[in-house]
């Protein structure tokens, strides 16, 4: 089958090629991939930068949000049929979606809403579970309280704010002034013009910053917390715990060190710092699929490429040109 594998790590380590159909385990189902999304970790893997935490073993196929159709289910599946419309983010080492066919473990997999076409349904796995995961599992997010999201009109920001706002928070966020219409729609309840302000200036006592911006950015952000509050950062450095989400307590010293500047600052500035990296749950994108049915929550599209132009639509997005998800179609 067609797939677009990464041969080797770096920014050129992206090429088409023919491999094997997938193997289909026991507890797998096998989706005839009708969409899939572009995400920033697709980037990261492709250029190496989880090699040493994630192993894959080279050429194989990128790609971490699908949308599809089951063709085939394992001997041990009870939940899915062949037929049903699915979508799902494979579990790490086991991704693949920029391909015509992923076998996924059924316990990574919901039936997609009904309400989104396939486009729609394959830009918001990660994204969703994300923001779920961030905000509900890490920050514990109350009514009432005050978020900051960053970046708030990409594929992430975008899904925080209205998640956030579904759960009751006050949202600043982020974001170009072309931009601001936009994310106010979302559920922004503050805007503030990065262009033109810097968020320090006019954001503080925040109970959650949510950063996919960088170091720069993260350590701003300790700044505007009230005291107790947490910075929760998707692109590092990693922290201790990471290690035990991997399964790894032998790399807990290498992490500790890593992530020892951030840390140490924001025990001074008597806040709290979390490097957040999302898992794949299928029963979590279950309860997110009744919010995307109700209108709770929506995607934010930019545009799709079709499956033979994936490496201009990975080129699209490194070039910095989406405003919203980018999606894949066969």
């Amino acid at each position: 089958m067609k797939a677009f594998v990464v041969t080797h790590y770096g920014p050129d380590g992206l090429e088409e090629a023919e491999i094997p159909a997938p193997s289909v385990g026991r507890h797998d189902v096998l989706v005839d991939v009708k969409a899939a999304s572009i995400n920033p970790l697709d980037k990261m893997v492709r250029n190496g930068e989880f090699k040493q935490l994630l192993p894959y073993k080279r050429p194989f196929p990128l790609g971490h949000d699908v949308a599809g159709v089951i063709t085939r289910v394992g001997p041990d599946v009870r939940d899915f049929k062949v037929g049903d419309e699915i979508y799902a983010r494979p579990r790490d080492l086991r991704i693949g979606t920029f391909a015509e066919a992923i076998a996924i473990d059924a316990d990574d997999v919901a039936i997609k809403p009904a309400t989104l076409s396939f486009d729609e349904a394959a830009a918001v796995p990660l994204v969703a579970l994300a923001a779920w995961q961030a905000l509900v599992e890490l920050a514990e997010a109350q009514p009432g309280q005050k978020i900051l999201v960053h970046a708030g009109a990409g594929g992430l920001g975008s899904t925080v704010i209205q998640l956030a706002k579904h759960l009751g928070a006050y949202v600043a966020t982020t974001a170009h002034t072309r931009d601001a219409d936009k994310v106010r729609t979302l559920g922004a309840d503050e805007v503030v013009d990065y262009t033109t302000t810097d968020f320090t200036d006019v954001v503080s006592g925040y109970d959650v910053v949510l950063d996919s911006l960088g170091a720069a950015s993260l350590e701003k952000s300790l700044t505007v917390l009230k005291p107790g509050g947490l910075a929760i950062s998707v692109v590092g450095p990693p922290d201790p715990a990471f290690a035990g989400q991997l399964g790894r307590p032998v790399l807990k010293p290498l992490m500790a060190l890593l992530s020892r500047k951030v840390r140490s600052r924001a025990k001074r500035l008597g806040v709290r710092y979390s490097f957040f990296f999302m898992r794949a749950d299928g029963a979590q994108l279950t309860t997110l699929a009744t919010l995307y049915d109700k209108g709770t929550l929506r995607p934010v599209l930019d545009r799709t490429f079709a499956f033979g132009e994936t490496l201009d639509a990975m080129a699209y997005v490194e070039q910095g040109k989406a405003n919203g998800k980018i999606v894949i179609t066969r």
